[in-house]
């Protein structure tokens, strides 16, 4: 705080709070292979220190917790220094969130804060299932529940840590239900309809950056930010959401790319993906790989990407299913 200000920067890059690892001891991992960690006694201890500090200096915050048992010990963090100072309109939150409790939900509710929910099952869900259960997996995490409780719930992909940063895969995770290797996780109920799933990527965000009327929605006086998808995001098979790319993209109401008949107005080429060893510069981008003829460095791919086990995702053919297979991209970026 003596080296920052929140707020500090630009409409396109700036200081926005603290988070999400604000201490070490309330980090619960999320590899749903391994047991669910305990968090060890210091943990509410540390965790206030921080938070009466931000809460102080009206910060907001969001604290990774990806299981309820983490959750409900740091909202009695939160609920014992929101008895000193008010935590009305600091917009923090709790990003994750799986395994969230109906009580939890309430309580997150009464302190005014929210819930940032990323697209980790559609890449963990058959590791989930295998541990806990198909039941257990049904919701996790119940956005739809948060959402009818009148909660602040966003969409995002918590890229590159644990999933692809392609919020078209997310989007196709809300609305079907599925994990990318196709396993329908959760039944209908947690399903979300496309208008609703596209309003946590784009409106719902706002309240979490502190930006309701700025931005979020094609209107006169917003952020001139808009993207014209490839296909009709509304009427396309639920199948195809996940392949969908942007035509047109526009950003300050400059365009930044443009592909097809769009192709005319991109003025200038993306820089080349950094670092200079990333596949994307050989191997084109998650959804619109390169040309290319199997090499030898193709089949070699296909035993590494084989390897860990990840039998859920299927045989990889090429390229473009690299990252569905591997789940984390985060060397790849």
């Amino acid at each position: 705080m003596k080296t920052s200000t929140y707020k500090q920067g630009n409409d396109y890059f700036r200081h926005n709070g603290a988070g999400e690892m604000l201490v070490f001891s309330a980090a619960d991992f999320e590899d749903f292979r391994q047991p669910r960690p305990d968090m060890p006694a210091e943990m509410e201890r540390e965790l206030e220190d921080v938070v009466r500090i931000l809460a102080t200096n009206r910060w907001p915050w969001r604290l990774h917790a990806t299981y309820d048992e983490t959750i409900s010990r740091a909202l009695d963090v939160y609920e014992r220094v929101a008895r000193d100072i008010p935590l009305d309109g600091l917009n923090w939150f709790f990003d994750h969130a799986e395994t969230i409790s109906d009580r939890s939900i309430d309580r997150i509710a009464a302190l005014g804060g929210g819930i940032a929910v990323q697209h980790r099952m559609a890449y963990q869900g058959e590791y989930f299932v295998e541990r806990y259960g198909s039941a257990a997996a049904s919701a996790t995490p119940p956005f739809a529940r948060m959402l009818a409780k009148g909660l602040h719930v966003s969409a995002g992909t918590d890229a590159t840590r644990v999933a692809s940063y392609n919020p078209w895969v997310s989007l196709a995770w809300l609305v079907t239900g599925k994990t990318v290797g196709g396993l329908r996780i959760y039944p209908e109920r947690n399903c979300l309809d496309r208008e609703t799933a596209l309003r946590m990527w784009t409106e719902n965000v706002t309240w979490f950056s502190n930006e309701e009327g700025k931005k979020g929605q094609i209107k006169v006086g917003q952020l001139a930010d808009v993207v014209v998808p490839d296909r009709d995001y509304f009427s396309c098979p639920e199948s195809e959401i996940a392949d969908i790319t942007a035509a047109l993209t526009v950003v300050g109401g400059k365009v930044v790319y443009g592909a097809g008949e769009f192709a005319r107005v991109d003025e200038a080429a993306p820089p080349p993906a950094l670092p200079d060893w990333s596949p994307v510069r050989r191997f084109g981008g998650y959804a619109a790989p390169a040309a290319r003829e199997p090499s030898r460095t193709t089949a070699t791919m296909r035993r590494t990407v084989l390897a860990p086990g990840h039998a859920h995702a299927g045989h990889v053919h090429d390229f473009t299913c690299l990252w569905g297979a591997l789940g984390c991209a985060c060397w790849a970026v």
